[in-house]
């Protein structure tokens, strides 16, 4: 029997854009999907099928499943930095697959008009964006598949750095809403309860029909990727400092927060600089991969899968081999989640 899993693309029409010149490339990569696909080597048993890609979305940064099985996306042909008299045209995209044969083939444009959304969590009659400087509602009130209502719920988040802007939002064990933002960001924010204020990289966790705010921890330095296990423990990966994967707690202090007198390191000291973090869990996988964690180099044009344990009282993480890895320059795995079918879904930037 194969074990499956899915890769979700979104290749870049324009393919001389900036990521292509900062490479100094004199060969540009075609950005065909399926070029793109062959370059991969993944494990004995598996395979990978193409799901989504242009012109159905464009630039995806966050993907979340809704309890519907359909799959969210915050696409983002603006970022990093919109130009003068640009205007703003991102969107919240919903793709589905209604025939069930594993690609997409109906796509909704859900919410547009935002300005750089880096993360989208269905939830209450609609999807939460990280939009810039806000925490924003939408909500489809007569049901037909579009918002019709917008809601601001927090504003105040930091935009010194658009890559390190608000964003990972994923709903906890606990109910509440847990969003990451990375060490350029200085945000303060009004909530009933008073002032909230993070200045520099951190996780921060949310009630939304009491509107309470919290810090849940301090540090790190991009912390892009957030997860749990069956336990409830919490993890995280950093894409800007190569200590892998992080285990979390409440009240946990990383590199990088100002005044700190004790610093948790990551459990991969030297590793990879890793971008998004999924638990994989399921009987159509090999017994021994089930309770690993994958997470994207997206740097070396891989997807990593790293087993996690305890010694000491100690967390670790020791890497056991690439899920997908491929020579396609154009291959940035962006995020990863475990989708409703069992199938691994990864966006592709």
């Amino acid at each position: 029997m194969r074990c499956h899993f899915v890769v979700l693309f979104a290749v870049l029409i324009q393919i001389a854009s900036p990521s292509f010149a900062q490479r100094n490339l004199k060969d540009i990569p075609d950005p065909d999907p399926e070029l793109e696909r062959a370059t991969f080597q993944v494990p004995e048993g598996f395979e990978v099928n193409l799901y989504a890609a242009d012109p159905l979305l464009a630039k995806p940064i966050q993907i979340n499943f809704d309890a519907q099985g359909r799959l969210w996306i915050a696409s983002s042909e603006v970022y990093p930095q919109i130009k003068p008299g640009q205007a703003a045209t991102d969107k919240i995209i919903v793709v589905e697959d209604t025939d069930q044969d594993g690609t997409a083939d109906k796509t909704t444009v859900f919410a547009d008009g935002l300005l750089i959304p880096t993360g989208v969590l269905p939830g209450d009659g609609g999807c939460y964006v990280a939009n810039s400087t806000e925490l924003v509602h939408f909500a489809d009130t007569d049901e037909d598949g579009v918002a019709d209502q917008e809601r601001v719920v927090l504003s105040g988040f930091g935009t010194e750095d658009t890559h390190h802007i608000l964003h990972t939002l994923r709903w906890g064990p606990d109910g509440g809403m847990y969003m990451n933002q990375s060490i350029y960001i200085h945000s303060h924010i009004e909530t009933p309860y008073g002032v909230r204020r993070m200045n520099g990289a951190g996780v921060w966790r949310f009630r939304p029909h009491s509107l309470e705010l919290e810090t849940f921890t301090l540090g790190g330095v991009n912390p892009w990727g957030h997860t749990w296990d069956n336990f409830g423990t919490s993890f995280q990966t950093d894409g800007a400092f190569g200590e892998g994967i992080h285990y979390l707690f409440p009240g946990y202090v990383g590199v990088t927060s100002p005044g700190a007198k004790r610093i948790v390191a990551g459990m991969n000291t030297g590793k990879p600089k890793l971008c998004s973090v999924e638990f994989i869990d399921g009987t159509h996988l090999p017994e021994d991969w089930r309770g690993n964690v994958i997470a994207n180099d997206f740097r070396a044009h891989r997807v990593c899968r790293y087993q996690l344990g305890w010694e000491n009282g100690v967390p670790n993480s020791q890497e056991l081999g690439e899920l997908i890895k491929s020579d396609h320059v154009a291959f940035r795995p962006i995020d990863v989640k475990m989708g409703p079918d069992g199938a691994i879904y990864i966006a592709d930037w």
